[in-house]
């Protein structure tokens, strides 16, 4: 118990620092259209990798059993002997 409020205590201020740092690098630094620029990028290229993602888990998934095929009598079967 004692780590994880330890951890959470460093996530919390690692996050905090964060926002300075971003808060910093917006407003007060030459760099500032280099940090939109990035941050920008970053944010696009998050949410293309994750349609890139569940494009290929639809691509590669394999279509279920179809219900025609399926035989529901062995099913329920399995299911009475489990349930003795």
């Amino acid at each position: 118990m004692a780590n994880d409020r330890a951890l959470g205590g460093i996530i919390f201020l690692g996050s905090l620092a964060g926002v300075v740092i971003y808060f910093w690098l917006l407003f007060m630094s030459p760099w500032a259209w280099l940090t939109i620029q990035v941050s920008a990028l970053l944010a696009v290229g998050m949410v293309l990798l994750i349609m890139a993602w569940i494009g290929y888990t639809l691509a590669t998934t394999p279509p279920p059993m179809p219900l025609e095929d399926f035989d529901f009598e062995a099913e329920s079967e399995e299911e009475e002997e489990a349930s003795e």
